[in-house]
């Protein structure tokens, strides 16, 4: 069976992060395969969203490594508390950013980016990984986004 999106970009971004998120459960639910279903889930969201870049950093040790990702390349390695990634393993906590160029301490792995969102995915109380979504456009992220992103990672748990 081919695996595709049903999208209609015609929908608010509420009702397409509702019609998205029980087509990743459906694809990502008889798949094993921590990377294959982070993957997709990268590509899931920037083709129906279009970001710049969406992607996974995972914990390894005391650094979040590069995971499955979408868009130009990207910073290999992250220490914990360092840049938006790093604080929101270190506070695990969603960190909404409007203005990367205001954040303390920001990574530019990218000079295109201008706002991001990390969330964290969280496997028995400790973040075992985060997803990371920029834009190339100030203020692009909100509390739409950041409920129905917390929402996938919860689902994004059951991976790991």
């Amino acid at each position: 069976m081919a695996e595709e999106l049903h999208l209609d970009t015609t929908l608010s971004k509420a009702e397409q992060y509702r019609h998205l998120l029980p087509q990743l459960e459906a694809l990502t639910a008889a798949e094993p395969n921590l990377i294959a279903n982070l993957a997709n889930t990268a590509a899931a969201l920037r083709q129906a969203f279009g970001f710049f870049w969406v992607g996974f950093y995972l914990v390894e040790g005391e650094e979040l490594v590069l995971g499955p990702f979408q868009g130009p390349i990207a910073c290999t390695r992250i220490r914990r508390g360092k840049g938006v990634c790093g604080s929101s393993w270190a506070q695990a906590a969603t960190l909404l950013v409007p203005d990367v160029e205001e954040f303390p301490g920001h990574i530019a792995c990218s000079s295109d980016s201008r706002s991001e969102i990390v969330v964290p995915i969280l496997k028995n109380g400790q973040v075992v990984a985060v997803l990371d979504v920029d834009s190339d456009q100030l203020n692009d992220f909100d509390t739409t986004d950041q409920q129905f992103l917390e929402q996938l990672m919860q689902l994004a748990a059951g991976w790991f």
